[in-house]
């Protein structure tokens, strides 16, 4: 009985573990993720338009068809 005991707690803990690691590798997954930003200088040299937004950043659509937030 102790022994399974022991095995269950071993099997508890590494799952944990295991769990643990690929929520840190998720979180790091998403920051890197994220819309990356771009200043206007860069967004002109790019050869993009900037885009004022009445109620949020500005944004650089560039000529490939995406659009990055102005810093």
């Amino acid at each position: 009985m102790r022994m399974r005991t022991r095995l269950g707690l071993t099997l508890a803990a590494a799952t944990l573990a295991g769990a643990s690691a690929v929520g840190t590798v998720g979180a790091v997954g998403a920051q890197a993720a994220g819309s990356p930003t771009i200043s206007q200088e860069e967004c002109k040299a790019a050869g993009g338009q900037v885009v004022s937004n009445p109620y949020r950043n500005a944004t650089c659509t560039l000529p490939d068809g995406t659009s990055q937030t102005i810093t």
